[in-house]
């Protein structure tokens, strides 16, 4: 009986091993480039896209607002929205928004900031903003970050903190600055002679835009009538007022 169940044992051995072992297909490993990587990026999470600023209404300008002709209502921001960057601005600096069209690491970003010129792209591709600037900026105090690994947001101070800047880059289309809206600006930040230059250019762009005398016309009309009334025995009746 022993000798039975031993050799039943080993038959049933055996057969474990006379079975065929299926075939196994070796693994296969497909490289991601760095490059076919950053090309999935926008299919998995589309960039937000700014609606692009759209030129005045020209039915609505007032007298003497003929230059502003052909320019852009300002956003939101006091800015623009073009279609490869936007801006923000106050009085004292600007933020410019310069999407990249996928995911990257600030070391693939090249970014120059320089007085009166500005470069930002990728490295080894055609810069994305690259000629001279509206105006001059305080470079000592330029910043840049990349927001959500999809855009470089750089954070610029003007050289001339009382001037409203029409675009960023010099050749785009400009902003009205007439149609900025001031209250936007902090002006309780700024020293009293600045505030005051910048409220009197405030006060001096409404006035235009209502067709009505600026602050340098009104004093001009009051030095010269008070000049008429300690002068009556002149005659002003044929003089013509600029």
């Amino acid at each position: 009986w022993y000798q039975r169940r031993v050799r039943g044992r080993a038959r049933e051995a055996t057969d474990q091993y006379d079975k065929p072992i299926p075939k196994v297909e070796p693994a296969t490993i497909e490289e991601i480039t760095t490059e076919g990587a950053k090309a999935t990026g926008p299919t998995q999470l589309e960039e937000e896209k700014e609606e692009l600023s759209a030129p005045v209404d020209e039915t609505k300008l007032g007298e003497g607002e003929e230059s502003e002709k052909g320019k852009l209502e300002p956003n939101s921001g006091n800015g623009a929205n073009y279609p490869h960057y936007s801006f923000t601005q106050t009085l004292e600096e600007l933020e410019v928004r310069v999407p990249l069209g996928g995911v990257y690491k600030s070391r693939d970003c090249k970014v120059d900031i320089r007085e009166r010129h500005l470069t930002v792209g990728l490295k080894g591709s055609p810069a994305i903003l690259d000629g001279e600037l509206f105006a001059k900026l305080l470079t000592d105090e330029a910043m840049w970050h990349l927001e959500d690994n999809r855009a470089v947001v750089l954070t610029l101070e003007k050289f001339n903190k009382v001037e409203w800047w029409g675009t960023v880059m010099k050749g785009d289309p400009e902003i009205s600055t007439k149609k900025v809206q001031p209250e936007n600006s902090k002006l309780g930040d700024l020293d009293g002679e600045t505030r005051s230059m910048v409220e009197k250019m405030m006060y001096d762009q409404r006035q235009k835009a209502a067709g009505l005398p600026t602050s340098d016309d009104e004093k001009k009309a009051e030095t010269m009538r008070k000049f008429m009334e300690q002068h009556p025995e002149m005659d002003f009746s044929k003089c013509k007022w600029g």
